[in-house]
């Protein structure tokens, strides 16, 4: 199985994955990119304002693709 790395940018921060996961294929790297996102966008709803996330998934080949979350309250 191959290994996938999930780095995470929170408003500028970068916080690298380590570890990463071995998953079955790129389809089940998308699903755990969702449900992290997912995750954070419940806790990013409870302070309020913008919030940009962005995961960058990669293997030890390079990265495969980016997944993204903005939320923006400008528009009320």
């Amino acid at each position: 199985m191959p290994r996938y790395f999930f780095d995470i940018r929170d408003d500028g921060d970068v916080y690298p994955d380590e570890e990463g996961l071995d998953l079955a294929d790129l389809r089940a790297a998308k699903v755990e990119a969702a449900n992290t996102l997912a995750g954070i966008a419940r806790d990013a709803g409870r302070f309020g304002g913008e919030h940009d996330v962005a995961i960058e998934v990669r293997t030890n080949d390079g990265l495969l693709f980016h997944a993204v979350f903005v939320l923006d309250r400008s528009r009320q």
